[in-house]
């Protein structure tokens, strides 16, 4: 079985499932940490390419460890279009990070970026 398909036997998709929600708790916790505490490489990235590129990562591992038809889809990326909507009104409410709408459209744009490359990939492999 090769690791790019769908988990059919229930071990590798529980370590797929649990891949994805270790990303999203760390996407989550370092998204809310004080800008002063996150690693100094993330300051010389554009801000807007590091929510795209996190968002385009938990959309792929989501859509990989959560295989299925377009429900199970709009499910994880509804999900995480939603979860980049809490962390921006989140980050807003603490008195160290500020709420950014083009942040919240950034972590969208990732999302549905991590699609468009899961769907690239499944035309690319049928052929």
């Amino acid at each position: 079985m090769s690791i790019l398909l769908p988990a059919e036997d229930p071990k590798p998709a529980f370590c797929l499932r649990a891949l994805f929600w270790l990303a999203v708790s760390a996407l989550t916790v370092m998204s809310l940490l004080p800008a002063e505490r996150l690693p100094d490489f993330t300051a010389s990235i554009w801000d807007k390419a590091q929510h795209a590129a996190g968002f385009c990562l938990l959309s792929g591992l989501g859509l990989w460890a959560y295989p299925g038809g377009r429900k199970r889809t709009a499910l994880v990326l509804g999900g995480l279009m939603g979860l980049g909507a809490a962390i921006e009104l989140a980050q807003g409410a603490t008195g160290w990070r500020h709420a950014d709408l083009y942040d919240a459209i950034a972590n969208a744009v990732g999302a549905a970026g991590g699609w468009a490359l899961v769907q690239a990939r499944k035309r690319w492999w049928a052929l």
